[in-house]
């Protein structure tokens, strides 16, 4: 699924490059702990990476077998702490439930309809939806908003505010806060001066700003 901004999972990757991109640019001035932690930091973005990319690409099952491949879904965003996602509710099978999956623009304005579902694809209004997590029976934690029933007029001037990379940064960024704290822990173990902090400091606001991505943040 496409849109004029490009793949939904186009961002994610595209952060996660940069993630290990900000790895790889510290690791020539580390010492050899620094590095061998440098690279597990890397090698743990890679798995975790391929790990969502293979739920997402259907090359892993995102939900147990099911005989019902046509179902109700509806659109809910969810705020949780710093974190917004998209999720689809899943009706007309007993009990809702809910999977998650990474934002395209085409989810502001849907509303519900039927979608079929296979155990490791999506597609809704003829288009597929990329999931970034293992469908769930218990509702999402946070706020959780609805889509209108009907399509908001002013929906493609959102879209194109929403979808800008330096808003989704920016919006995924609100957890690096944490960042300095983490690097003045690695600073306290490790030891180092500012160097080390600055790099620590980095490597942890990049990472932060990646597992956010990865996912499958909301920038609406």
């Amino acid at each position: 699924m496409s849109s004029g901004r490009g793949h939904p999972l186009a961002y994610p990757i595209t952060v996660t490059i940069g993630a290990l991109a900000v790895c790889a640019a510290w690791a020539p001035f580390g010492t050899l702990d620094q590095v061998a932690a440098i690279a597990a930091v890397a090698l743990g973005v890679c798995g975790y990476t391929g790990y969502r990319l293979a739920l997402a690409f259907g090359i892993l099952r995102f939900r147990p077998p099911s005989t019902a491949p046509t179902v109700r879904v509806a659109r809910i965003r969810q705020q949780h702490r710093l974190v917004g996602r998209s999720w689809l509710e899943v009706g007309g099978t007993g009990r809702p439930r809910w999977v998650p999956v990474y934002f395209d623009p085409a989810l502001v304005t849907l509303t519900e309809t039927e979608g079929e579902f296979t155990d490791r694809t999506i597609h809704v209004a003829g288009r597929r939806l990329y999931p970034s997590g293992r469908m769930r029976d218990v509702e999402p934690p946070g706020r959780l908003i609805d889509n209108p029933s009907r399509p908001d007029p002013g929906a493609p001037a959102h879209i194109a505010k929403a979808t800008r990379l330096r808003r989704r940064l920016l919006l995924d960024s609100q957890s690096t806060v944490a960042a300095p704290i983490a690097a003045l822990l690695w600073v306290y173990l490790d030891g180092g001066g500012f160097s080390v902090f600055l790099a620590a400091t980095t490597i942890a606001a990049a990472c932060t700003i990646w597992l956010s991505a990865v996912q499958g943040s909301d920038p609406t």
